[in-house]
């Protein structure tokens, strides 16, 4: 099988050239070339230290901070080979001659999330993958059997012999079309054009290696017409409010949406969904979040929906978790959405409320996030009641990597001063960076001598916990002031 690969980064617009890479049914020896312009890790060293526009600089990231993401990060990266079938031996070994793709992926994570860090709010893992993961996929899907090579070598190009082990068995069949579907986006016509719809999405935005990709992914794409398909769907999205610029991130999400009729499936579609309280104003940015809700079924939304009813939802409640969080119809219902539920239940926690304050938490694994969490709090000497309290009044608490979040917060909150109890009172203080926020906040409450509750340390502006330090201050000068006298009077009194 012949396949057209190309490194790129979308966000950097540093492209690479195309690779051609050939494998066979049995082990065969590949030597893989890869050509990457000279500039492109200057180029991402740029944006990871200035960012698009310089709106954001890495520069007001802590070095512990960037040292926690890039473990971050690495787990992530370890999760994805293990899920393409390598070991751990050997997904650790990659990991470890890759710093510059490491570094890479930590600047992709803080340009899409900046404005969180100029708050001084760390993300939680569940976020680092959600941003990481769609990335580290669409890198598979045009590398195939060399996405390692192009991992250690980054950002120079891995020339060397290459043994290929097939996972599996290919279909001949099957590859035999995603060649003719690859071929057809390739045709140039007699005047040296390419086809019509493959000039539209170019112009949309995408290149010719992404819409490659995903026709190999995905071959019916290959064979839409433009006129009756994709362009009748681009302008409909482009008429709901969708930014032209997003189109070609939604299309490669699901490219199956060309391939629906509008006035058949995707309008009443969404008037079911909107039915269901779904806010029609958001749809721009909802159909960006999860384009996969289009093509759902009814009855599948249905199921997701009657779950949500059934665990005391209100019809508006729905309506905004469906506008908020659309990725939520993908979970199954029995597999996953009951179970976790289940789990929450036993813990005291209002999962109503918790389905509407952060659906997320419904997507984690209740044996590889869930429970460890359970446990770190339970062995820190925290009642069930007490833990499900926490999670009720800070539904992101379990998102939250126990190595590189909530055991060195802990740590440093047993310096503090304060009680177990508040923690139970403000869950928050874990999303709170650590090295921007925490620390430099309680320093200045340690300096003056006064004592602030918890949740005012963190929670006020930065100009609110001023005024409020301030106010204590005052209130404690005035006391002193007050005793003083008291004692003078005293004194006084005696002679």
């Amino acid at each position: 099988m012949t396949a057209f690969c190309a490194f790129h980064s979308a966000k950097l617009s540093c492209l690479s050239k195309v690779v051609i890479f050939t494998t066979t049914t049995t082990i065969t020896t590949t030597r893989t070339r890869l050509s990457f312009p000279a500039k492109l890790f200057s180029c991402q060293a740029q944006f990871a230290d200035s960012g698009i526009d310089g709106s954001f600089s890495l520069k007001v990231v802590s070095p512990t901070l960037l040292a926690a993401e890039r473990e971050e990060a690495k787990a992530v990266l370890s999760l994805f080979f293990k899920k393409q079938g390598l070991s751990n031996a050997v997904a650790t070994r990659t990991i470890n001659k890759s710093d510059h793709f490491i570094n890479h992926l930590i600047a992709k994570l803080h340009y899409i999330h900046k404005s969180r860090y100029l708050v001084g709010r760390e993300l939680t893992t569940l976020e680092i993958r959600d941003a990481l993961i769609p990335y580290l996929e669409s890198l598979l899907e045009e590398h195939g059997n060399i996405i390692v090579d192009v991992v250690e070598n980054f950002p120079n190009p891995p020339v060397k012999e290459k043994t290929v082990v097939p996972v599996s068995q290919p279909n001949p069949t099957l590859d035999s079309k995603k060649l003719k579907a690859m071929s057809r986006v390739s045709e140039i016509d007699p005047d040296g054009k390419l086809r019509p719809h493959v000039l539209y999405l170019i112009e949309l935005g995408m290149d010719l290696e992404k819409i490659k990709a995903i026709t190999q992914r995905f071959p019916a794409f290959a064979y839409y017409s433009l006129e009756g398909k994709i362009k009748p769907v681009v302008e409909f999205l482009l008429d709901l409010g969708v930014p032209k610029s997003d189109i070609p991130t939604i299309l490669n999400k699901r490219p199956q949406l060309c391939g629906i009729s509008l006035s058949e499936n995707l309008i009443p579609t969404m008037t079911f969904l909107e039915n269901l309280g779904v806010d029609k104003k958001q749809w721009a940015k909802v159909i960006y979040r999860f384009p996969a809700l289009l093509t759902h079924s009814r009855q599948k939304v249905k199921t997701t929906v009657e779950f949500l009813y059934e665990m005391g939802l209100s019809a508006e409640s729905i309506g905004k978790i469906l506008t908020r969080s659309p990725n939520i119809i993908s979970y199954s219902v029995e597999d996953k959405l009951r179970p976790t539920a289940e789990y929450f239940l036993s813990l005291g926690v209002d999962v109503a409320v918790l389905l509407y304050r952060c659906p997320q938490t419904f997507g984690l694994s209740i044996e590889a996030n869930l429970k460890p969490v359970t446990e770190f709090f339970l062995e820190r000497g925290y009642s069930i009641e007490e833990i499900g309290t926490m999670i009720s009044r800070y539904g992101a608490l379990y998102t939250f990597s126990l190595s590189e979040n909530l055991i060195p917060k802990w740590e440093f909150f047993l310096t503090m001063g304060y009680s177990k109890s508040e923690l139970v009172k403000f869950p928050q203080y874990f999303g709170y960076s650590l090295e921007e926020r925490i620390k430099p906040r309680y320093a200045l409450v340690k300096e003056s001598g006064v004592s602030l509750l918890l949740n005012q340390v963190l929670s006020l502006s930065y100009s609110d916990f001023e005024k409020a330090l301030d106010k204590k201050v005052k209130k404690m000068l005035s006391n002193k002031d007050k005793s003083g006298s008291s004692d003078d009077l005293r004194s006084d009194n005696v002679h």
